[in-house]
């Protein structure tokens, strides 16, 4: 069944989000107003993956929303007219210094679409170049080739716990590009 809009009205508004409270009904039900976090911007991320090293290129960050630290891929937002793959390897640039090529679409998916409207693109890259020091070096402690077999486990033992890295490493793992 499908639920019906009946407008909506802004809480907060910035250039990365806003918050809107939208008035919905659900067929035969009630009407209530329901919190969305609407983003401008889509995101993409990239499992850049060296087969000779047996490793995967991921950064090791702190998020302070929650405190905790762990393994993520390269990711980022689209930027205005930037197709989801520019933007994976733009980002994997940025963040890493390292520019993955052969981009295979693992997924596009959305992370929450109960309360969000971002939409999120994955990719693999069989192979990368170093092309330079990332340019965003605030982005990570540090950016490392991580043995596949320390990547599996980081996925079950809590240091992979970011969503999208965590939805794209597991996908590699499945699609088998991670074995």
């Amino acid at each position: 069944m499908r639920w019906t809009e009946h407008g909506e009205r802004s809480l907060y508004e910035s250039p990365w989000m806003s918050l809107r409270l939208v008035d919905v009904e659900i067929p035969g039900h009630t009407r209530f107003d329901h919190h969305v976090v609407r983003f401008p911007n889509h995101a993409a991320g990239t499992v850049v993956h060296d087969r000779a090293r047996g490793a995967v290129l991921l950064l090791w960050r702190h998020r302070f929303i929650t405190d905790t630290w762990g393994w993520e891929v390269p990711a980022g937002n689209l930027d205005p007219g930037e197709s989801p793959a520019e933007a994976a390897v733009r980002e994997a640039v940025e963040e890493s210094g390292w520019r993955p090529a052969d981009l295979e679409l693992l997924a596009t998916y959305r992370p929450m679409p109960g309360a969000i409207d971002q939409t999120f693109h994955l990719f693999y890259a069989s192979k990368a170049e170093e092309v330079g020091p990332p340019v965003d070096a605030f982005e990570a402690e540090r950016v490392e080739w991580v043995p596949v077999a320390d990547m599996r486990a980081g996925l079950t033992d809590g240091r992979v716990t970011e969503g999208l890295s965590l939805t794209a490493l597991s996908l590699a793992v499945v699609r088998g590009h991670l074995a």
